[in-house]
């Protein structure tokens, strides 16, 4: 019987099989990525924009001691270099994110397949290339939408092989790390070490970067200072791959997992860090300069985009004691300020009616932001009114605690704010005209306006050594030749007056004789009248406005009490020409400007001129030495008795060094000044309220030496402190050949203090 023969399997047909699925499956990919390359999936990045692909960089701002003052910025993210990241940051990025990281060519397939295998439950298959892509060129669309999530990983895919080739592994890491958003405006590793940290990438610790790749995950989940639990949690799982790559042992990661999340948070906002009230300044001056400076191309630098590097003259540190004694000093004095106003029915104003109080409110009503959206909206004034005065929660500027949640109308927030005393500080080197503090305000979050530029206050007695000074460069008078203390008069008709002018002194003391630099030191008007008449107001006129006080300055014999409007930056500068022998330096606040490649485009070079001749000069300072000594800046000398200790902390401040000063305090105490000056520094203070009806009621606590002078006292000491900072404690240089009489043997408490400061306030 014979068998069928058994059929053999066709495997020439498998195999044809075979290879015409893998054949498709390859001409498939090559297909799809080709249309990927082609733009079917979404425009893909131009070679150009592969070989540039940052274009938001911050604009810093730093100090003359190297350190970063603050930004401008679209995206605060200032780039570092790789030479700049900490070996243990990248370690720990490559360990947790991408293990294959420098043997891959954009795309692990491995991970890619495990991915696919485990449906993303041990991690995605990204590399850190692939993630670089997807935040540089690609769009996040979720996971909602599978079709174009698809075509997002194929553009990443295309993209990321791109950069590969486009640079080395090292640059990808730099680009990664430099583009991540860390949330609470920390863009890139630096601005992330620096205000999570408060310190540069390269002095992170590996608990500190594992933080940092910890987030990587997801910023905000993984957020230390949100949510402390998990970024411990996810930081743990860094140090797990750390020691499953064998780069660290099992004992070193126990050690690393007990230790607590430590950050030190400092925010990087316009209204947070030092020099808030500068930065905005040189904002608006940036804007100017751009214009004026256009790029080769004719298109202009943009401050937010183009990481420009402007180094400034600011000190850091005398920056932030400058700010500390501030606040040190008006958070006090705001204190009596508030305690007094208990007794007060027009509070926080004096010397106007309830009437006048309401218009002042309204006018502050009118100028808000709060009117403006209202009055688009459509509402009427007296709607607009009933809104404001309706109760709401709101969060406000406290000084204990720097702000504080409460309830109360928009209305009463207005008088609230009213009620603080403002205050400015500005320190210039006299011999550079450097600017190396510059506090305009209390608080820019809050107090937008800056007491150094833009406000202009009446400058009381501080105006008077540009009489004095007029008369000794004129005549070379000797600050010892004496004058009778007695009422004069300028009568009528007489540069122009149209009545007689008759200044009074303080408490109407008159009496004797008084050298000129004892009427300095007591600020008697009726001297500084007879030498306003003596050299003319137009000469005066011509000194200060040579000497940089921009404000107008009517010829008037009235000046010579310091009846006009002037900036505290005007004033500073003014008075530092007296330190510089008698040549005024323009101030500078730029040293140079730098493109973000570390190209200079333009250094900044002060002008000086000069506007009294040295000897001149020097007897002025020997004039306003006598202030400090026995005048109504003695306060800086020596024990102090006399006047209430909590004026200010810091008392006594015992000063030992020739110190030229001058306080100076207006109509009703609505404005206290004091203006300081050593041989390398010239420091000015202004205090006063944002209305000229919101003062002290008196003169203990009014006049500038109580207002103005401890805060530069304070500054003064913290500077003295440091002695990196090289502020002298010498005397002023005397001229050779100096031939003016200047030793009066002025006498003098063995206190170092004037018995006529009680009867002679300064005005």
């Amino acid at each position: 019987m014979n068998k069928k023969k058994e059929s053999k399997p066709n495997y020439k047909s498998y195999v044809k099989i075979f290879w015409a699925l893998f054949s498709f499956s390859v001409l498939s990919v090559f297909a799809i990525f080709l249309l990927v390359n082609m733009g079917a999936f979404g425009k893909l990045p131009t070679f150009e924009e592969l070989e540039s692909p940052e274009k938001n960089f911050a604009t810093e701002i730093i100090s003359s001691d190297g350190v970063t003052l603050g930004k401008y910025y679209k995206e605060n993210r200032t780039p570092v270099k790789f030479q700049d990241l900490p070996q243990n940051l990248v370690t720990a990025l490559i360990a947790t994110e991408d293990e294959r990281f420098y043997e891959h060519s954009g795309i692990d397939f491995y991970s890619l397949a495990r991915a696919i295998a485990k449906l993303g439950r041990d991690g995605g298959g990204s590399t850190i290339t692939q993630q670089l892509a997807k935040q540089l060129f690609t769009e996040n669309y979720g996971t909602r939408n599978i079709v174009k999530r698809v075509g997002q990983k194929l553009k990443e895919w295309v993209i990321a092989v791109k950069l590969e080739k486009q640079y080395t592994k090292n640059e990808i890491i730099t680009m990664y790390l430099n583009k991540y958003d860390f949330l609470y405006n920390a863009i890139g590793i630096r601005s992330a070490s620096r205000i999570y940290f408060n310190k540069e990438p390269k002095e992170l610790t590996l608990e500190e970067s594992a933080i940092l790749v910890g987030m990587a995950k997801n910023p905000s989940l993984y957020n230390p200072r949100r949510f402390p639990t998990n970024a411990k949690n996810r930081r743990a799982t860094v140090f797990g791959q750390l020691e499953r790559n064998g780069l660290i042992t099992v004992k070193e990661k126990d050690s690393l997992n007990d230790l607590p999340i430590k950050i030190d948070y400092t925010p990087e906002g316009h209204s947070d860090g030092y020099a808030t009230y500068f930065r905005e300044y040189l904002r608006d001056y940036l804007k100017k300069w751009i214009k004026q400076n256009p790029k080769p191309d004719g298109s202009y630098y943009n401050i937010y985009r183009d990481g420009l590097k402007i180094f400034v003259t600011l000190d850091s540190k005398m920056q932030a004691y400058a700010e500390q004694a501030v606040t040190e000093h008006m958070s006090n004095l705001q204190r009596i300020f508030f305690k007094e106003q208990k007794r007060n029915p027009t509070a926080p104003f004096y010397d106007i009616d309830k009437s006048q109080v309401e218009a002042i409110l309204f006018r502050a009503i009118r100028t808000s932001d709060r009117y403006k959206t209202l009055k688009e909206k459509g509402l009427s004034k007296k709607e607009i009114l009933i809104n404001f005065k309706e109760k709401r929660k709101m969060e406000v500027f406290d000084w204990k605690k720097g702000s504080k949640d409460t309830v109360m109308s928009p209305y009463d927030s207005i008088k609230y704010y009213k009620s603080f005393l403002r205050s400015g500080l500005l320190a210039v080197e006299p011999q550079t005209g450097h600017i190396k503090a510059w506090v305009g305000g209390i608080n820019h979050k809050y107090f937008k306006y800056d007491h150094v530029k833009q406000g202009k206050r009446q400058v009381g007695s501080t105006f008077k050594p540009f009489v004095y000074a007029s008369a000794i460069n004129q005549f070379r008078i000797s600050p010892c030749e004496k004058y009778p203390n007695t009422p004069f008069t300028i009568p009528k008709g007489k540069y122009d007056l149209l009545e007689d002018w008759t200044p009074k002194n303080a408490g109407d003391e008159y009496g004797g004789e008084l050298t000129l630099k004892q009427a300095l030191a007591k600020s008697i008007n009726v001297i500084t009248a007879r030498m306003i008449d003596r050299v003319g107001p137009e000469t005066v006129v011509q000194l200060a406005k040579k000497s940089g006080i921009t404000s107008n300055i009517p010829p008037y014999p009235s000046i010579a009490l310091g009846t006009i409007d002037a900036s505290l930056y005007d004033m500073v500068g003014a008075y530092a020409m007296f330190a510089n022998k008698g040549f005024r330096v323009n101030q500078t606040m730029v040293m140079r400007i730098e493109d973000k490649n570390g190209s200079v485009l333009q250094r900044f070079v002060p002008q000086s001129e000069e506007v009294m001749s040295e000897e001149a000069a020097y007897a002025v300072l020997d004039l306003l030495k006598g202030v400090t000594m026995e005048g109504s800046g003695v306060r800086l000398r020596g024990k102090w008795g006399k006047y209430p200790e909590n004026v200010a902390t810091g008392y006594p401040y015992q000063f030992t060094n020739p110190i030229a000063g001058k306080t100076g305090t207006t109509q009703n105490q609505s404005d206290g000044w004091f203006m300081g000056v050593v041989p390398n520094l010239a420091v000015g203070v202004w205090t006063g309220g944002e209305e000229r009806s919101t003062h002290f009621a008196g003169i203990t606590y009014g006049q500038g030496a109580s207002m103005s002078l401890p805060t530069w006292a304070l500054f003064m000491k913290k500077c003295y402190a440091d002695e990196s900072l090289n502020i002298s404690q010498e005397d002023f240089e005397q001229p050779e050949d100096f031939g003016i009489a200047i030793d009066c043997n002025s006498s003098v408490d063995e206190d170092g203090e004037s018995s006529l400061i009680e009867t002679n306030p300064d005005f």
